[in-house]
């Protein structure tokens, strides 16, 4: 019986998710909205008589055609498991290709926000505020150059006093451990394990059917290689919103939330450029627009983004770090992180990998990979719904 619109949003979220699988199960609108920062627009218009219905309409109408491209991608075929499995990302492996980490297990760190303001991707800061363009040539934009200066100065305004006054806290814990891949799951010594998800789609061409596992060497190689892991958050950021609502500065409450994000990501590039410095990149320095257009070695996926959509798989992660202790980093029951402004995943150094999208997989692989995670399937589906090409 609810009547009142519902707003999906969030960085692991989609508009073709919310299409397809959310607002066919609810009536009244649903729209998706990328972050919280952009909703008082949404809100706004929803609270217009004229304007939601207009937002109403085109919002059914672009979410049919979503379902719609969603369907049609559905009828692309898939390789069954085995054969996308013999199709794996070719590598030969040697030795010279397998640095040996400055040390193993877990580190923690603390980050300077002085200097990880200096790594902040302020094209998605801007992004957040629904000024679309990539930084600095947005601030000379003329249409929104204007608006995108005002908000660049307010920002750094405030980063100037949380500097000054200690006001957010960067918190993290790293580490490398001996690993092997066994088919497509990474093992640690120790028995720690994270199973991998593998690319089904029939491309009909020369790629390869990539799963990360493959970046990792095979244990009948006989090398040792190394898998790294890492959790990163800026804690103070919701005190610190907080305190500027209670004097009804929404303003400055919503700019120190679109902040806290940016560092905690910049939290995340500068310990990922820590780790390849004490792993296998000793001499690398690149500049700030180098290391947003990631022209480096290695990667570092995070679970419920394309290349491991898995949630909780963060479990395991987190306990392998004892992020908890170690950083204060906790996970909700539907594994969230908490502080909301946290990033964590898995590194990766082999040359050869690199960033893909899982895509879609068949019922073969949700019941191997339930397997292999000691898991009943429905539990398996539930976690990779959006992944599914068939119906439960």
């Amino acid at each position: 019986g609810f009547e009142l619109p519902l707003l999906i949003g969030g960085a692991t979220t989609s508009k073709q998710h919310t299409a397809v699988r959310i607002a066919p199960e609810y009536g009244p609108p649903t729209l998706h909205v990328l972050d919280a920062s952009r909703v008082v627009r949404v809100v706004g218009d929803l609270l217009d008589g004229d304007r939601r219905a207009r937002l109403d309409a085109e919002n059914r109408t672009d979410q049919e055609r979503l379902r719609a491209m969603h369907a049609e991608k559905g009828r692309k075929p898939l390789l069954p498991l085995r054969e996308a499995r013999v199709n794996r990302t070719p590598i030969e492996w040697h030795e010279e290709d397998l640095a040996v980490p400055a040390f193993t297990g877990s580190r923690t760190i603390e980050g300077d926000i002085a200097v990880l303001r200096t790594y902040v991707d302020w094209t998605f800061f801007f992004h957040a505020w629904e000024l679309k363009g990539r930084f600095p040539a947005i601030l000379d934009d003329p249409v929104k150059g204007e608006a995108a200066r005002d908000l660049y100065a307010a920002a750094n305004e405030l980063l100037d006093e949380i500097v000054a006054n200690g006001l957010l806290h960067s918190r993290g814990v790293y580490g490398f451990w001996p690993a092997s891949a066994e088919a497509d799951d990474v093992v640690l010594d120790g028995g720690i394990r994270f199973p991998m998800l593998r690319q089904q789609a029939d491309h009909g061409d020369s790629r390869p059917n990539r799963c990360l596992a493959d970046f990792v060497a095979p244990s009948e190689t006989g090398l040792q290689d190394y898998l790294g892991a890492f959790a990163v958050a800026i804690h103070g950021g919701e005190a610190l919103a907080e305190r500027f609502s209670t004097e009804q500065d929404d303003y400055r409450s919503i700019m120190v939330r679109a902040l806290a994000d940016r560092l905690a990501e910049a939290s995340a590039e500068w310990l990922h450029e820590t780790a390849r410095h004490g792993w296998y990149a000793e001499e690398e320095r690149l500049s700030g627009t180098a290391l947003i257009a990631e022209r480096f070695r290695g990667i570092r996926p995070a679970y419920g983004y394309p290349a491991c959509p898995d949630h909780s798989e963060k479990e395991t992660l987190m306990t392998l770090l004892d992020a908890e202790r170690a950083a204060g980093i906790g996970l909700t029951e539907s594994y969230a992180m908490t502080p909301p402004p946290s990033v964590s995943g898995l590194y990766f150094g082999h040359p050869q990998a690199r960033y893909f999208s899982v895509g879609r997989i068949g019922r073969d692989q949700v019941a191997d990979y339930a397997q292999r995670k000691e898991i009943p399937l429905a539990e398996a589906e539930r976690w990779l719904r959006p992944n599914l090409a068939y119906e439960p």
